[in-house]
């Protein structure tokens, strides 16, 4: 029930905000609005404001909505009202009437973005876990604990890092840019004390996954390698182990964090899925204990892992990230700018074939994250409507027939040629916009039947 609410609430809050852009622009510009609507079909609540010429209605399909403007291509105009029309204003009023749709959504998630800013959210702290073997960042010289007081891509000025989110998104940014990072760490007590740097350039990355942040070698915050709650048939339970249990060792290798006892746990099987028994040398109540356990192996991704059915590692050390009214509006404003040329990035590799189409993402999806992101608190959720809103923004501006960015190509062509295009093209622009359209979605909707069937 959670994610269904979640869900239709934002789908109901974006679609109206791109819908009120376009319809206070078309107010502003002096064109007459007939209906507002949020949602297609039946109209389910309609009602209409005092010496307002605008009906505003909520339809029984809410994928959607519109905004009806006065226009002589689509019904006759009475003369005394042809100034009111869509059709008759100028070239730079109907460009912005159709820019105030995306622009209202790109807004919406700045806004957004500044209340996380300001309101404060929890987040690990900057401390790394011990890398993967043969990691970039292995390679590097980090080892598990160090704390990351700051960060360069580049050739740019250092930075401070507030928590961990923060430094992911900043190597996320530097490997699909093809930037070095310069990591500054050392202790919070003691400051920044050495640099290592990080050759993202290296990394020819076409997408950002899991797969990435492995090869860079920083995936999750360190965390303390203790047993946390077991389950009573799992391997972890038949073996001895109990919850607060602390990992000193798995066959004689120290284990500096949960993040390597978690790696060393999931290999802990053998090449055909026979299972491998491990020694671990533990401490319980202040005495070490030695115990012999044997992960389950599982088949995950077509690879089989190690589980001993138990959560291991326990939550990282959080700190809260909150910063003041201008440059937490600032933070919002480059973060909605990074979040747009990302996607438009990873939008034009998918187009060329750098980038999987699976990355396409549906409303099945979108619905699951809603549901997740708002049982994990309202930051969360206004975080994920934030990221949702710069999608829709930047999707209705590409240049295809049937959205937002369509019609500005043909008022760019307007613009330049100083003739509008001719309708048998624009009929046939459209046709070809709404099956690109058609297949984006079917694309888009098999990945999301595909990522719920894995």
């Amino acid at each position: 029930m959670t994610t269904v609410i979640a869900f239709v609430v934002a789908l109901g809050l974006l679609i109206a905000v791109h819908e009120y852009g376009h319809y206070r622009m078309a107010v502003a510009c002096g064109v007459k609005v007939l209906r507002f609507s949020i949602g297609f079909g039946k109209p389910l609540l309609r009602w209409r404001r005092k010496d307002s010429p605008t009906e505003f209605v909520l339809a029984a399909m809410p994928l959607g909505g519109y905004v009806r403007m006065l226009d002589e291509r689509e019904a006759p105009v009475a003369p005394a009202e042809r100034h009111l029309a869509f059709n008759t204003q100028p070239l730079r009023a109907r460009a912005a009437i159709v820019a105030a749709g995306p622009l209202a959504n790109l807004l919406l998630a700045v806004l957004l973005y500044a209340v996380v800013n300001w309101w404060g959210v929890q987040e690990p702290e900057p401390v790394l876990a011990r890398p993967a073997a043969g990691s970039m960042a292995e390679r590097a010289g980090i080892s598990g604990g160090e704390w990351v007081g700051g960060l360069s891509l580049g050739m740019g000025e250092p930075r401070s890092v507030r928590s961990f989110e923060d430094l992911r998104w900043q190597l996320t940014r530097a490997a699909l840019d093809g930037q070095d990072a310069t990591l500054w760490v050392g202790h919070p007590d003691q400051g920044a004390t050495r640099a290592v740097v990080l050759p993202l350039s290296g990394l020819d990355v076409k997408e950002a996954d899991a797969a990435l942040y492995q090869r860079i070698g920083i995936v999750a915050p360190w965390t303390e390698p203790l047993m946390g709650e077991l389950l009573p048939d799992g391997a972890a339970a038949r073996a001895g182990l109990q919850a607060g249990d602390r990992v000193l060792a798995l066959d004689g290798r120290k284990v500096s964090d949960g993040t390597e006892l978690r790696q060393l746990i999931r290999g802990a099987v053998g090449p055909r899925g026979e299972p491998v028994t491990q020694q671990w040398d533990i401490e319980r109540a202040g005495r070490p204990l030695r115990l012999s356990v044997t992960p389950k192996p599982e088949q995950q991704d077509g690879a089989w892992i190690g589980r001993v059915g138990a959560y291991v590692g326990v939550a990282p050390a959080m700190t809260t990230v909150r910063l003041g009214p201008i440059e937490g509006l600032g933070r919002a404003v480059e973060r909605t700018w990074e979040v747009s040329w990302l996607t438009l990035k990873m939008m034009g590799r998918m187009v060329i074939g750098e980038a999987s189409i699976r990355n396409l993402s549906g409303p099945l999806t979108i619905a699951e994250y809603a549901g997740k992101s708002a049982s994990m608190g309202i930051t969360q959720y206004i975080v994920f409507l934030a990221l949702i809103s710069v999608s829709l923004g930047v999707l209705n501006l590409l240049p295809l027939p049937v959205l937002d960015g369509g019609h500005l190509m043909y008022y760019l062509w307007e613009g330049i040629t100083r003739r509008a295009v001719p309708d048998v093209w624009l009929e046939r622009f459209q046709r070809g916009g709404v099956a690109i359209l058609m297949a984006m979605m079917a694309v888009a909707l098999f990945n999301d039947v595909a990522r719920l069937a894995g």
